[in-house]
């Protein structure tokens, strides 16, 4: 994902990070670090293309539960808080 998002194929590396998210979402569940950190690269990805109403949606449900699995204090947390805050303006 991040080999095409440096080529400029924003798309192909929202679907490998959508593909990624998914899979973790199946084995590990939603309160897992490694889907809130693939959660974190789909918004990253879709920001990228400016579906910013469907990185917010992803964040409503997600960053919940970053906060109480992983700490207000967490890089991840903190960057899908950084990143809703982008996705409104």
């Amino acid at each position: 994902a991040s080999a095409y998002n440096s080529l400029g194929r924003h798309e192909q590396s929202m679907r490998v990070r959508q593909d990624l998210y998914s899979k973790c979402l199946s084995l590990y569940g939603e309160e897992h670090a490694h889907t809130l950190g693939e959660a974190n690269n789909l918004v990253s990805s879709l920001g990228s293309l400016k579906r910013y109403r469907e990185a917010r949606s992803i964040l409503r449900k997600t960053m919940p539960v970053a906060r109480r699995v992983l700490g207000d204090d967490s890089k991840t947390t903190l960057g899908m808080r950084k990143m809703y805050a982008q996705t409104l303006y």
